[in-house]
């Protein structure tokens, strides 16, 4: 379904009847001059005249808006183009056939249900921005320009969708939208009108389409979780290795380093720490665990080192 609002609306206006103040003007100064002539004369004859004669002659001045061109034909021959601002015209023999407005206009269109490369059905709606270039072009190479440029705009569209696939057509808009700038305007080039740009609003797929890339995405976000889980497993493993490489070189660490981590544990009171019999055999914890609860009953004892009496 096309959408060329906006361009009829812009035509629709240019084909209303156009009145100005100086067809008011002359026609209200053949009125006069036949009231004078009225009285003069005493007959209502040249009053009637006058009106004729103000009638016809109030069809030769035209305004053109500073946005328009006006397509004068002569006797059915295009005789040249008018505007913007007065330009007069010969009654009867000279006629505006189309005002054309120049202006930047905007036209929507869409491609519904349209197939993808990989026969995934999707809906797209995109705005044309255009704009006439040649005036003569638009008004003599078509017969209705701004129809022309909405069903090549949608032609264009599906031809497009038709070979690209769904991932290219989600995440190269501006791709595809330079794409078809540049094949619409070479279908409306020869009717005087360019193409600035093309957006695409929205692209629309089925339902269960998106829920199974809801979940497709969510299967790969997990994946790539657990691969950076595993990852950091493997370098804390490696970091394990060499720390244990340096121990076991160096004794004095070792218990160093035995002697923080009972620090770390017991210094909280009440705190309980597990700590599995090899690293008791191998780290000398056990001394240092009975040092430790020794000095923790010396102090529940009597605070300063002194043995408790009752």
């Amino acid at each position: 379904m096309i959408s060329f609002v906006a361009a009829r609306r812009s035509e629709d206006t240019g084909r209303a009847p156009r009145l100005n103040v100086v067809a008011i003007a002359i026609l209200a100064a053949f009125v006069v001059l036949g009231l004078i002539g009225l009285r003069i004369a005493g007959n209502p004859i040249p009053l009637v005249a006058m009106i004729l004669a103000g009638l016809v002659l109030m069809q030769s001045p035209q305004i053109a808006r500073q946005w328009e061109r006006a397509v004068v034909l002569r006797l059915g021959r295009f005789v040249g183009l008018r505007g913007p601002g007065l330009f007069w015209i010969v009654p009867f023999i000279d006629n505006v056939s189309s005002w054309i407005d120049q202006r930047t206009i905007t036209t929507s269109f869409a491609a519904e249900q349209t197939l993808t490369s990989d026969t995934v059905p999707v809906s797209v709606d995109a705005v044309l921005f255009w704009l006439v270039h040649d005036v003569q072009k638009a008004a003599l190479e078509v017969q209705d320009y701004a129809q022309a440029v909405s069903w090549a705009a949608q032609t264009a569209l599906r031809d497009i969708i038709g070979r690209t696939d769904l991932t290219e057509l989600l995440r190269g808009r501006e791709r595809i939208e330079g794409e078809l700038q540049v094949l619409i305007d070479q279908r409306s080039n020869p009717w005087g009108v360019t193409v600035s740009s093309v957006e695409m609003r929205d692209v629309v797929i089925p339902g269960a389409l998106q829920d199974a890339m809801s979940r497709e995405a969510q299967a790969a976000r997990e994946k790539q979780a657990r691969i950076i889980l595993g990852q950091a497993e493997m370098e804390i493993a490696h970091s394990f290795q060499e720390a244990a490489k340096s121990y076991q070189q160096n004794p004095v660490a070792l218990h160093l380093r035995a002697m923080n981590m009972l620090y770390e544990g017991l210094k909280e009171k009440g705190a309980l720490m597990i700590v599995p019999s090899s690293a008791v055999e191998t780290m000398g914890l056990g001394g240092l665990l009975g040092a430790a609860a020794m000095g923790r009953e010396t102090l529940a004892a009597g605070g300063d080192g002194s043995p408790k009496t009752e």
